[in-house]
């Protein structure tokens, strides 16, 4: 199955030209599996050491420590090994794991998890909150929410404190509570599309696009009510759309703009472009400029991110 031709329409005024071809091939083929170490129950050379002894051959990922690359057919004995059913690693994709690499919670912080099923990077803000401090999930969906609990009980965090509710009424019952948000919001999901998959782009469109901007406008200004004064605030989606990504900032920095400042995103690797600077008739927020849209390759989806500190 190809691709929806309008999505590939829009895409071609989003990513640089010369590299819309190798863009395009990224959603053909299966990528590459990448893990990392639950540094609950394990460290990287136990980690390391359970791994050869199961056989299971892996490259280290070298600009984050602990976290690793394996073929898409090595998957499965990777699913099947003890460190696997021990909740000694978790399978993620590599842009997933920038997002609380660049939040970056310290232990006895209060951080929320504004969308946080199923529960990948609610794991990893434990973690490198060494299970400390409060650290908040919400999530709306009975079904995800439930996942999501027995995700975080599996793999050894105790730190958390979880809440089936919907994340826009968040900023009004915690008024300028945390230190940190990421809001990884609900999206069209256009980075995950695969081309053997047809099931992964069949309810795609631009009322889907249009209709989740909505929602993440809201989550935003609920993001930032719920913020302290001096706090940083992660946005982030999968998708390529600028409806979801500049669009939804360019939102709260006209409602709040006085009282945010964006920080510049630096990654440890080149497959980047920054936000856009207009699409159509609006034009964006200079401060937009400062967050990061990542290109897909053969390892790493697509994603979009966005540093905000709150005024003291």
């Amino acid at each position: 199955m190809s691709l929806p031709e309008l999505f590939v329409e829009r895409l071609e005024k989003i990513v640089p030209r010369e590299q819309l071809e190798s863009i395009l091939k990224t959603f053909d083929a299966p990528k590459q599996v990448t893990f990392r170490v639950n540094t609950l129950k394990s460290t990287p050379a136990e980690l390391e050491a359970e791994l050869k002894s199961a056989d299971i051959t892996f490259e280290r990922v070298e600009w984050m420590e602990g976290v690793y690359c394996i073929s898409p057919e090595d998957k499965l004995p990777l699913t099947q090994s003890d460190p696997f059913y021990g909740g000694r690693l978790y399978i993620q994709n590599l842009a997933s794991m920038v997002a609380p690499m660049l939040l970056a919670p310290q232990p006895d912080e209060t951080v929320l998890d504004l969308a946080a099923a199923p529960g990948g990077k609610t794991l990893m803000l434990a973690g490198m909150m060494q299970n400390s401090g409060w650290l908040s999930a919400v999530e709306p969906s009975r079904e995800r929410f439930f996942r999501l609990k027995a995700n975080l009980d599996a793999q050894g965090v105790t730190n958390a404190h979880t809440y089936m509710a919907d994340g826009r009424s968040i900023g009004k019952k915690c008024p300028e509570m945390f230190d940190r948000i990421l809001l990884d919001a609900p999206c069209s999901s256009e980075a995950r599309f695969k081309t053997h998959e047809p099931k992964s782009m069949s309810f795609w469109s631009i009322h889907k696009v249009k209709e989740t901007s909505r929602l993440q406008r809201r989550l935003l200004l609920s993001a930032f009510d719920a913020l302290k004064p001096g706090g940083k605030l992660l946005y982030c989606t999968c998708s390529f759309s600028p409806e979801e990504n500049e669009i939804p900032l360019q939102h709260l920095l006209e409602r709040h703009g006085e009282h945010l400042k964006t920080i510049p995103l630096t990654l440890p690797f080149d497959n980047v472009q920054k936000p856009l600077e207009r699409w159509g008739k609006e034009v964006f927020d200079e401060r937009i400029q400062n967050g990061v849209r990542i290109l897909p390759t053969d390892t790493i989806d697509g994603f979009f991110l966005c540093l905000l500190e709150k005024n003291k």
